[in-house]
């Protein structure tokens, strides 16, 4: 028998929580092909089965609900990445798990890492943006980061970098590769794989 303390009922505002993530990921598709500068809660509305109402109900404007889409994008990709690294007994094991971790992420949603670095862009002159961007970047610089040490550990070395410098460096072969995929060159991924298991041992001495 299952006792009223082991379930908690769910509240309104859970269930309004529940609704907002309902509403988002229904939005992301729409949000990742047409981009920021195109979008607005209306034309969202009409690349879904919701209504420019309902959507603004939950949502103040575009700016929230991009960046409550993208954090709740970058928040599954970081968790999903970190799964597959995790698991790495050897330090050249742990460089090729992160390289497959981050070529798979960009084959499987280019759309939506496209976003990501648009809506990254749209900081440097929409104030509302910034928190919530250096929110994210700081999350994804962290995951890096950790990636860093515990390869310099199974390395039996020590990082020969600061944090900021060591995501600058992946972010900037990721983005690159993106780039290049967009453009439908087929080496895209495999160079990504191979920049970054490359790049691990230059980075710990």
């Amino acid at each position: 028998m299952t006792s009223a303390a082991a379930v908690r009922r769910r509240t309104p505002a859970d269930k309004f929580e529940d609704r907002r993530r309902e509403l988002a990921d229904a939005a992301l598709l729409a949000l990742a092909d047409l981009g920021y500068a195109r979008t607005s809660l209306r034309t969202i509305a009409e690349h879904t089965k919701f209504s420019h109402g309902l959507l603004h109900y939950y949502f103040a404007d575009k700016v929230e609900l991009i960046t409550y889409c993208v954090r709740r994008y970058k928040a599954a990709c970081v968790q999903r990445y970190e799964g597959g690294v995790g698991e790495a007994d050897t330090a050249a094991e742990l460089a090729a798990a992160c390289a497959d971790g981050l070529a798979a992420a960009l084959g499987e949603a280019p759309l939506m890492h496209r976003m990501w670095y648009d809506l990254r862009t749209q900081s440097l002159f929409e104030p509302a943006f910034r928190e919530d961007v250096a929110e994210i970047d700081d999350s994804l610089r962290d995951m890096i980061w950790r990636n860093v040490t515990a390869y310099a550990e199974l390395a039996a070395a020590e990082p020969t970098c600061s944090a900021a410098d060591a995501y600058a460096l992946f972010d900037g072969l990721f983005q690159q590769a993106l780039l290049r995929h967009l453009a439908g060159e087929e080496a895209a991924l495999d160079d990504l794989r191979r920049g970054v298991r490359e790049l691990f041992p230059r980075l710990v001495g």
